[in-house]
């Protein structure tokens, strides 16, 4: 499959989200994300104006959503979300529920692997209970920590190539990618792109980062858009 380039908008700032969505669309990006601080500082009024803007683009909301999964994926589906997140660490129940959920509303669902024991397993875990994507995740917190305590700071590229391998769903690989990294992923398997911090956001201020931001995206979706996954099968 064609790899697809995805945008997280990690902003806390609509306004933002949204100049920095439409020169992103204008560089070649395929997908947007309301990330999880646009969603905590905007909720679904958020998600409603990215849809407004941007009405044939599909629109993921990184709910990271725990418990309560049929509503929180019902609600954003409404808003114009096309795809939600959940969590492989929630329940089964609520993995269930979004699943149910996104047959119910129209959206597909993009489970996610963060601070699984057995990342591969978990990979596995969403893929079993129905979930359409799956997001292998190194979080945040968990990269900065690492790296603040003096040691190698853990990267989603260190087991891409197995969670890849063991499902039979598109994953993508996120956290603290370098452009290089990001450019590479469909090579590891994973067609699903994601450009956020450090690429596009400043990671420490949670804005837009700066440069000549609409340049490097283009070059960076040419560069991605190029390539051609080929999905491993599991035997």
């Amino acid at each position: 499959m064609k790899p697809i380039v995805q945008i997280s908008l990690d902003l806390t700032n609509i306004d933002e989200a949204l100049e920095t969505a439409a020169l992103a669309i204008r560089a070649g990006v395929d997908w947007l994300e309301a990330g999880t601080p646009l969603i905590l500082a905007e909720g679904l009024h958020g998600v409603r104006k990215l849809r407004e803007a941007f009405p044939g683009v599909p629109l993921v909301a990184d709910l990271k959503t725990m418990d309560g999964g049929y509503l929180e994926a019902e609600m954003m589906a409404k808003a114009g979300a096309t795809h939600v997140v959940v969590m492989a660490r929630a329940h089964a129940e609520t993995i269930k529920c979004v699943v149910q959920a996104g047959k119910d509303f129209g959206v597909k669902v993009m489970g996610d692997n963060m601070v699984c024991d057995s990342m591969v397993d978990g990979a596995k875990f969403l893929e079993d209970l129905g979930c359409d994507y799956v997001i292998h995740h190194i979080g945040y917190d968990e990269r900065r920590g690492i790296a603040a305590a003096g040691h190698r700071m853990p990267s989603p590229l260190d087991q891409l190539r197995e969670v890849v391998a063991a499902v039979n769903i598109p994953v993508q690989a996120v956290g603290g990618l370098s452009l290089e990294q990001a450019i590479q992923c469909p090579q590891y398997g994973a067609p699903l792109v994601v450009l956020g911090a450090p690429l596009t956001i400043d990671a420490d201020s949670f804005k837009t980062a700066s440069g000549d931001l609409e340049s490097s995206l283009r070059m960076i979706c040419e560069a991605i858009h190029k390539q051609t996954t080929f999905l491993p099968k599991k035997s």
